[in-house]
């Protein structure tokens, strides 16, 4: 199982992450092809030792082992992977900046219903 960068990486792109990591597997770095256009830095999870180095160091505590990362983040296992295994112009194509918050913005909004329907449940049968 390798880490997983999540929402908290857009708009921050803070490097400490990739200077600790010991296997050179976060990118784009500063000065790399993709650097300005992508929102956030990304794991790659074939080369990831799950060390937890850029866990410890991440200002934004966006990093998670992929087991752990929360269900309104999954789709950050996907987006990570994908940033390795397509080209950049794939990539871009699928994951278009402001995506991952629109999805997330559906998911809460999702999950905002369903606790109202819960809720309106449980009192109908009160």
């Amino acid at each position: 199982m390798a880490l997983v960068i999540t929402q908290a990486c857009i708009g921050t792109k803070a490097t400490e992450c990739e200077k600790v990591c010991p296997v050179d597997c976060i990118h784009p770095k500063e000065g790399e092809p993709g650097f300005e256009e992508v929102e956030q830095l990304y794991i790659d999870p074939w080369t990831c030792i799950n060390c937890g180095a850029c866990m410890a160091v991440c200002p934004v505590r966006a990093i998670y082992p992929e087991e752990d990362v929360p269900g309104p983040f999954k789709m950050f296992i996907e987006k990570n992977a994908d940033f390795y295994r397509l080209s950049l112009e794939e990539f871009h194509k699928k994951w278009p900046v402001g995506k991952s918050r629109e999805l997330l913005r559906q998911w809460m909004a999702k999950q905002k219903a369903q606790t109202g329907q819960q809720q309106t449940s449980a009192q109908a049968s009160s």
